[in-house]
């Protein structure tokens, strides 16, 4: 192929025609030929004549140069012309293809795997062998995992972004087990690292090396930060060329528990910084269920900050008695409220009126007798969840409250009196506080040396005072003591919360240990020595694109290790101890961006968004285009535009143009636009049965899809009693969903979801009786939930706000096993992945004499799976398959077996599971005979 700067031409021998358009242009010069000019006397009496007919001398030049574009067109247009084409394989030794698979690559991750797919399509046409490396696996040491080109396109497009960065490092001490040499394609994600240059020049001195990088700046944005009273959002990016302006939304679960949008702020990157900083004002009660942030429209575990206690300020509830003659030191509240008021949101006031605001902790300070009312709603709030947190004080410790019997609102009994020194039941010196145990949330805690204990109220011994002691004074007398009511607990420091007591209020342990029982939050995240001595499970984790799924069972992480960075034993995500939460986020306070420097010799380039386009047809159609406006400007230089024949010419030239372009421009209008759906065709589909599939603005998917359902249809009307009409596009965000018996959803990876009112539209149509079948067309990677395709982590994304109930393989004995055929597999293009329904009851039961267990009469709300069943379905115009399913007789052999799973499909939504009704068949002949 000869290449002429963006452009090639497959067949360029033809391009030797341009060099004859010099000789054309001379020859059209001369037609018609300049005529001679002779003395003629008698031509005086023609003067004052007009010829209707009239004929040009010579032919205009700007007719001439029509004519010319017209060749030059026709030339260009056979010799094949393509715009970006494919560079040609030109090596012939082993190609590593080394993929930097980062969440920095996860925003393009799809371009840049079809960059490396035609790359792979030229090497299979050569016969070379190729390796695919993921720097984050790299394969073992003592050689390159190499295969066939086709293998290894299967691995690449297997390969998804992990939610941490690259390190170059070990894969330059692994390179050093490799002796043979090859060329490299390496897949850049566009970030510096400190051994990235190195192991570009060891690939250099392998062989040919190519470097694939995305020319769009990085994007991180940093943890959200609250700053008097503001949320605080800063993101970075990696250069700083031009200004650039993104938008980030804050989601979280509203008050029904569906994710939504629920804040939005516009950051702007000045041209020449890396830093877009802006803050917006949250109530708190909004504040509070924000699960993370992340910037609209990238895809990457890097633009999403998960939210965690640092921005929850929890609403704190305090309670105590005067302080004596209104000294405010000695008020039991002054030292809460010190410790609490940066980093809460403190409440004071009746007790009544401080339980009916709903606060996350309740405070009793010195607090020994409750109005009955008061102390029944207490103790009701602590069981449902609440946290209650007692200090003693004088009061407490003369009162009779937990002497008798335990008091629900006490963790331990209490001693009649209180020790102190000097007193009855005193110590020689004060005492100080033993170190916590490892079982105590204050484990890890360093403890002041200066911190003594003058007076406690003690606990009455017995069998669970050990249990419920989380912190003592070295004399082995408790300090704190907790306890569990129903889904709360109740916490009783037995030292005043003023100084009176003891100096621990004094000291920097008094807010930690606050902290640790989750009264307060921290406004930054805490250190190695914070951490120290605590264990973190994972609840929830970051993906390389930025979705969130659950950890599973995970082991727990030390403390001290979740400041260490994120890697592959630390993954991103949000990691629990007990009520508190730490958010690990891939981005920190303190991360700077900075772009991919290379080695001289080495030009990124990029080609991800690049397709090759043939411009024949465009060229050919122009040079058709200006022979007809040749033809009109011929008759009217001529002067036969004005008769009938002449307007007849140009009115069929002008037909024979619109023609030529209106198929591309109503083509084009069809894919941009879709109609919606009026309320006649609404009513249509109400009385007919009609298929619906859901658009999801990829034009081909769309046309897919419906060519899926009416093949499906046709095969229904073959076999079946129900004759469906001619399925149906759907847009969620406006059309009625309620007529549709079924929604067909092929889910693509760069989809949008839903909004808040269209999830609304599909649960009501799930609890209605609908059936959505989810088809990630990813049965020939992986099935659905092994995360490991873009499409199954979008439809994780995309299914988390819908009401769907839990789901399990498809049983031996579903229904839909037999709704019409006897099934056993439920293949379509793609064949042998599980495919997915609601789980049976835990109670059903195989009845006496039946093949099948007694399940739900109800027909499962969604099914899901990736065996791209509306691609086996597909037909064209002329009823033909549209694509090809396996080999010979066994594809067609799999495509009959899709046909019959759509048949059963479609029975079983519009019928129910019928077919368990065979299971009551022998009490219904036993009732018949009585």
């Amino acid at each position: 192929m000869f290449t002429l700067g963006p452009i090639g031409f497959v067949t360029p021998w033809l391009l030797i025609a341009l060099a004859a358009l010099p000789i054309l242009w001379i020859i059209l010069r001369a037609i018609p030929p300049a005529p001679i000019r002779r003395a003629f006397p008698g031509v005086a009496l023609l003067l004052g004549l007009e010829d209707e007919d009239s004929e040009a001398d010579r032919t205009p030049w700007w007719l001439l140069l029509l004519r010319m574009l017209a060749v030059a067109a026709m030339i260009f247009g056979f010799s094949g012309p393509i715009l970006n084409p494919e560079p040609v394989e030109t090596g012939s030794g082993p190609l590593v293809v080394l993929v930097d698979d980062s969440y920095a690559a996860a925003p393009d991750w799809r371009p840049r795997l079809e960059a490396a797919d035609r790359r792979l399509e030229a090497a299979a046409s050569t016969g070379r062998r190729v390796a695919v490396v993921a720097l984050n696996d790299l394969p073992p040491e003592g050689g390159l995992p190499l295969r066939s080109a086709a293998d290894a396109q299967a691995r690449l497009d297997g390969l998804l972004p992990k939610a941490w960065p690259v390190d170059h490092a070990p894969a330059l001490d692994w390179l050093d087990t490799v002796d043979e040499g090859f060329d490299t394609l390496w897949l850049s994600d566009g970030l510096a690292g400190d051994s990235r240059a190195a192991l570009a020049r060891e690939l250099q001195s392998r062989g040919a090396l190519t470097v694939s990088e995305p020319p769009a700046p990085r994007i991180g944005l940093q943890p959200a930060r609250i700053a008097d009273g503001m949320v605080r959002l800063s993101a970075t990016r990696s250069t700083s060329d031009a200004a650039q302006t993104i938008d980030v939304t804050g989601q979280g679960p509203d008050p029904a528990g569906i994710e939504r949008e629920l804040a939005r702020a516009t950051l702007t990157f000045e041209q020449g910084a890396t830093e877009a900083v802006t803050e917006i004002s949250l109530p708190p009660e909004l504040r509070n269920r924000i699960a993370r942030f992340e910037v609209e429209g990238v895809r990457s575990a890097g633009t999403v900050t998960l939210a965690d206690d640092t921005l929850r300020r929890r609403k704190v509830a305090l309670i105590g008695g005067d302080s004596e003659e209104g000294l405010e030191l000695l008020s039991p509240l002054h030292y809460l409220r010190e410790a609490l008021v940066p980093t809460a949101d403190v409440l004071e006031g009746a007790l009544s009126d401080l339980i009916a605001a709903s606060p996350d902790v309740v405070v009793l300070a010195d607090v020994a007798a409750l109005a009955p009312s008061d102390k029944d709603a207490l103790e009701e709030w602590v069981a449902e969840g609440g946290l209650l947190l007692r200090f003693a004080g004088p009061r407490l410790a003369a009162a009779d409250t937990g002497r008798a019997e335990e008091d629900p609102l006490l963790p331990v009994r209490l001693r009649v009196g209180g020790r102190e020194v000097g007193g009855a039941m005193s110590w020689g010196e004060p005492r100080t506080l033993a170190p916590f145990p490892e079982d105590s949330p204050f484990y890890g805690l360093a403890i002041p040396d200066d911190i003594e204990v003058t007076s406690q109220v003690l606990a009455e011994p017995g069998p669970l005072l050990a249990e419920r002691t989380i912190a003592e004074l070295v004399d082995g007398t408790p300090l704190v003591t907790r306890k569990t009511l129903a889904d709360g607990q109740v916490v009783l420091i037995h030292v005043s919360a003023n100084a009176e007591w003891s100096s621990l209020p004094l000291s920097g342990l008094f807010v930690q240990m606050l902290e640790r029982l989750a009264v307060s939050t921290r406004t930054g995240t805490p250190d190695a020595g914070e951490l120290e001595g605590t264990t973190w499970v994972p609840e929830t984790l970051l993906d390389g694109f930025g979705a969130l799924d659950d950890a599973g069972e995970r082991p727990g992480v030390p403390g001290e290790e979740l400041t260490q960075g994120v890697g592959p034993a630390l993954p991103p995500g949000l990691y629990a101890d007990e009520d508190r939460r730490v958010a690990v986020n891939v981005i920190g306070e303190d991360t700077v961006l900075r772009p991919a420097a290379w080695p001289a010799g080495v030009v990124p380039e990029w080609q991800g968004e690049r397709e090759e386009t043939d411009l024949s047809g465009w060229l050919l159609l122009l040079a058709l285009a200006a022979l007809a406006v040749d033809v009109i400007a011929s008759l009217f230089l001529t002067g036969r535009l004005s008769g009938k024949r002449g307007k007849a010419a140009a009115t069929a030239a002008v037909i024979g143009v619109a023609l030529m372009i209106a198929p591309q421009n109503a083509r084009a209008q069809d894919e941009a636009e879709a109609t919606p759906i009026d309320e006649a065709a609404l009513v249509a589909a109400a009385g007919e049965v009609t298929l619906a599939y859901v658009r999801t603005g990829n034009a081909q998917l769309d046309r897919v899809s419906e060519a899926g359902l009416l093949g499906l249809g046709q095969q229904l009307f073959a076999r079946t009693s129900v004759e469906p009409v001619a399925p149906v596009g759907i847009d969620i965000e406006t059309d009625e969903l309620a007529v549709y018996p079924l929604l067909y959803w092929p889910v693509e990876e760069t989809q949008p979801a839903p909004s808040s009112e269209a999830y609304a539209k599909l649960n009501a149509y799930l609890r209605g009786g609908g059936m959505i079948v989810f088809d990630t067309r990813d049965g020939d990677v992986a099935g659905f939930g092994s995360g490991a395709t873009a499409e199954g982590t979008r439809l994780r994304s995309l299914a988390r706000p819908l009401d769907i109930p839990p789901l399990e393989p498809i049983p031996n004995d579903h229904v839909l096993t037999r709704t019409f055929y006897l099934l056993a597999d439920f293949p379509g293009r793609y064949f042998g992945e599980s495919v997915w329904v609601e789980s049976s009851p835990p109670d059903a039961e195989r009845a006496e004499g039946m093949p099948f267990r007694n399940l739900n009469d109800g027909v499962t709300p969604v099914l899901i799976g990736g065996n791209d069943w509306a691609s086996a379905w597909a037909v064209n115009e002329n009823g033909s398959p549209m694509f090809p399913v396996g080999r010979g007789f066994a594809g067609e052999r799999q495509r009959e077996m899709a046909y019959r799973f759509g048949v059963n499909l479609v029975m079983h939504v519009l019928t129910g599971n019928y077919k368990s009704d065979q299971v009551h068949v022998p009490a219904l002949l036993e009732r018949l005979g009585q």
